[in-house]
């Protein structure tokens, strides 16, 4: 192949894959170069297979050359060469990737390079802080006694358990006192003084320390005394009031759920006692209607056992009771007869009213009832001197009155007015002549919190927590015999042991 169509060739070749063909080309022999010439720059070329398919182009010497090719010449002189050009397009989807890769790249590092910063300046305060914490140690080194922030607080935890201690021997202490009183003050101020010197020498804890060893001593040997001197108080006898009143209470005993439902909250339950048979009462359950005011029908139980499963009741049906305020004494219920201000007498035997009597200047119909629970402002209990009741009067401005009642006719025998206003308590209930009141604390714990001693006249507070089941207490009955009290709360029936 002469040298022109050689060049001709690599030009046609290079046209080809700009434009992405791939078909056979055909020269003319009119613009075929001579054998003597070259192609320069201003040289034109025709190719292809008819007068339309013509490629008009300046050659460059700069275009790719084409090599490994067949080509042959026809009888009338035209130049044929077949020439397949491959497809190669630009490729610019991978070159996008690519870019957005290199920019994601970029970003990552620099990101790196900022957290690497930070951590070099991170590194250079710590060495500081390293610095002169060593600096602090070397001074406590050259010290004769060092000690650090954990010995403080070892101090702390042990100051605390001996005032726990204290506080444990104060509350079971038989006796003066004073010897414990005098260790707790000392406590706590050793407490202060122990506070006090963490902002100041800590290397004056060596003297806390001493003190604090003898404290101990001093605590050890006041508890072998006690142990020693000391003589557990038995509970009072059944029935008896030998003793200087109630001083605390068990946690609540839960009995069941009143036999009607829980949509029956409101109501009351108890023993019947009986000085003659303290120990063989019937047990009663009497709940309210769902309107928390009516009394229409009630039970009675054998035994705890019939009580505990439903069985071997005795129902009685009535039209006139009013609240929860009711009480059982020597087989006898004691109620507000509804509407008024009288108190019926109900015989359990035959379920008929044997007694109703007016009790003078009461108030009734919820003007001065108990907080939470309505329909008892007339309050019936029992107790080791017998029957009584709890109401207010006008004259008394809602305040509690005591009275002490006949059994038999339902007369005043004796009235105590006290300070403590009716509708601010819960609930109350006496014990051996001595009236204890509640309030609530919140949705789980009631409080004994007040109490009036009909024997001497005197009232006070007390501190007395008194968890419960449900929110409310609607009544609160008191056995003598077994020393327990019997809770109605919001439907359930409660027993809780006194502690005197």
């Amino acid at each position: 192949m002469k040298p022109g169509l050689a060049c001709l060739l690599a030009f046609l070749s290079f046209l080809g894959q700009a434009s992405g063909l791939s078909r056979p080309l055909v020269l003319s022999p009119s613009l075929s170069p001579s054998p003597e010439s070259d192609f320069n720059t201003n040289d034109v070329f025709t190719s292809g297979h008819g007068p339309n398919d013509i490629f008009t182009s300046s050659y460059s010497p700069s275009s790719q050359r084409l090599s490994n090719f067949t080509g042959s010449k026809d009888d009338r002189g035209t130049c044929q060469c077949s020439v397949t050009l491959p497809d190669t397009a630009f490729p610019v989807q991978r070159v996008e990737r690519l870019e957005l890769i290199a920019y994601n790249l970029t970003q990552k590092f620099e990101k790196e390079f900022s957290k690497v910063k930070e951590y070099v300046q991170l590194i250079n305060v710590y060495e500081k802080k390293l610095s002169s914490l060593t600096v602090r140690i070397e001074i406590m080194e050259k010290d004769t006694i060092s000690y650090t922030e954990l010995d403080f607080t070892l101090i702390k935890i042990e100051v605390k358990e001996m005032e726990k201690l204290v506080i444990q021997l104060k509350d079971s202490f038989v006796g003066s006192t004073e010897i414990v009183d005098q260790l707790e003050v000392e406590i706590r101020n050793m407490t202060l003084l122990v506070e006090k010197l963490e902002t100041l020498d800590k290397n004056n804890v060596l003297a806390i320390r001493r003190e604090i060893q003898a404290l101990k001593t001093k605590l050890k040997e006041c508890q072998a005394s006690k142990s020693e001197n000391v003589t557990i108080p038995t509970p009072p006898a059944p029935g008896s009031c030998r003793h200087s009143g109630v001083v605390n209470i068990s946690k609540p005993i839960i009995v069941q759920l009143n036999w009607r439902g829980f949509a029956y909250k409101y109501g009351a339950w108890g023993r019947d006692y009986s000085p003659q048979h303290p120990d063989e009462g019937l047990y009663w359950v009497a709940p309210l209607e769902t309107n928390g005011r009516t009394l229409n029908i009630y039970r009675l139980y054998y035994t705890q056992d019939d009580l505990l499963l439903y069985t071997n009741a005795r129902e009685y049906q009535i039209s006139y009771g009013q609240g929860g305020g009711v009480a059982v004494y020597n087989k006898y219920m004691y109620v507000n007869w509804y509407n008024t201000g009288n108190i019926a007498k109900v015989n359990l035997d035959t379920n008929k009213v044997a007694v109703t009597q007016t009790l003078p200047n009461a108030v009734y119909n919820n003007r001065f009832s108990y907080a939470n629970v309505g329909w008892q402002d007339i309050d019936l209990a029992v107790d080791e001197h017998g029957l009584w009741v709890i109401y207010s009067t006008e004259a008394s401005t809602g305040n509690i009155v005591i009275s002490k009642l006949n059994d038999t006719t339902l007369g005043v025998l004796n009235t105590w007015i006290t300070k403590q206003y009716k509708p601010s308590v819960s609930n109350a209930f006496m014990v051996c002549g001595v009236l204890y009141a509640t309030r609530t604390l919140n949705t789980r714990l009631e409080e004994i919190f007040y109490y009036y001693d009909t024997n001497t006249g005197k009232e006070g507070t007390l501190n007395i927590v008194m968890p419960k089941m449900q929110e409310r207490i609607q009544s609160i009955n008191y056995h003598p015999y077994e020393q327990k009290l019997f809770v109605y709360n919001d439907g359930y029936l409660l027993n809780y042991n006194l502690i005197f």
